[in-house]
């Protein structure tokens, strides 16, 4: 029904959702870990509004039940307040019985949105946000050129909350490598704690395209650590993590330990889960391999 530029990515929660691609790509593009969004097919670039309603005039033809949208691709929140408030409106006219509209956002792209542009947005139904915050460690991320330091993803957090609209925040588990693993996983937590995130999720680092870039950002090396040592890191963010009521979810399909729950009434329970993939692995469900990956 839509014609999409692929490859097209989202959040394993937005299954059921509609998937509409606003833009093509990312407007940043120079993360060393990412492999999502290669040029030339992924170039950045957005979609023009008249596009985007003939496509949701024919989902609203098609007389599908369409509760939830979400904005593709990676960086749907780089549009201007105003060709993003376009867009919901469309959304709100053509498809009324949409309750969530959501989008993967940089932190960098609330810069140029004030509160009340973003309470505005909120009210034409954009509830939800997942930012890829990756890491609450200023070392890491400038090695991996993110662009984005630990007060700029705190301010951008905040002001999301203070907007009213929930964040899922990613985390990428081993992205400091073995070398910087320990202090990757405090001050993600750090984040966290000052943050107070909705909804909080980890994923492991994973490079199918190679390591070159991340070997480049390593001073030459990129190693990433093994099973047993990603143990350890998530052991150390869960440790550290202090957080009030947020759902955690690390069951994409990358991680090797599938750790559910809602922190911090479960921080126990989870914690307990790590230390015995630690110790007993043997007698712990945990993925193989060939189950793991993107």
């Amino acid at each position: 029904m839509l014609n999409y530029i692929e490859p097209v990515f989202r959040p394993p929660s937005e299954w059921k959702s509609l998937i509409l691609q606003v833009t093509n790509g990312c407007s940043w593009n120079q993360c060393s870990f990412c492999d999502m969004y290669t040029e030339p097919q992924k170039r950045f670039r957005a979609q023009k509004a008249d596009k985007i309603e003939q496509e949701l005039i024919a989902i609203a033809n098609s007389q599908a039940y369409i509760s939830r949208v979400f904005l593709a691709d990676g960086d749907a929140m780089t549009l201007p307040f105003a060709r993003l408030e376009v867009i919901c409106l469309l959304i709100k006219k053509y498809l009324p019985n949409v309750t969530r509209i959501s989008s993967y956002c940089l932190p960098r792209n609330i810069n140029n949105k004030t509160p009340e542009q973003l309470q505005r947005l909120r009210e034409l139904g954009l509830s939800l946000l997942y930012i890829g915050c990756e890491s609450g460690d200023d070392e890491v991320l400038e090695r991996i050129k993110k662009g984005e330091t630990f007060d700029s993803s705190l301010a951008a957090l905040q002001k999301i909350k203070a907007a009213g609209i929930k964040a899922s925040v990613m985390i990428l588990n081993g992205l400091g490598g073995v070398k910087l693993s320990k202090q990757h996983a405090e001050n993600s937590a750090k984040l966290m704690n000052a943050a107070q995130p909705e909804y909080l999720s980890t994923l492991v680092v994973t490079l199918p395209l190679g390591t070159a870039r991340m070997d480049a950002a390593f001073d030459g090396h990129f190693q990433l650590p093994d099973q047993a040592q990603l143990f350890e890191e998530m052991h150390i963010l869960l440790s550290k993590l202090a957080l009030e009521k947020t759902v955690f979810r690390s069951d994409h399909a990358s991680n090797y330990l599938v750790l559910k729950g809602v922190l911090g009434k479960d921080k126990q329970a989870l914690v307990a889960q790590v230390e015995a993939a630690m110790n007993t692995p043997e007698h712990i469900q945990l993925r193989q391999e060939w189950q793991r990956g993107l």
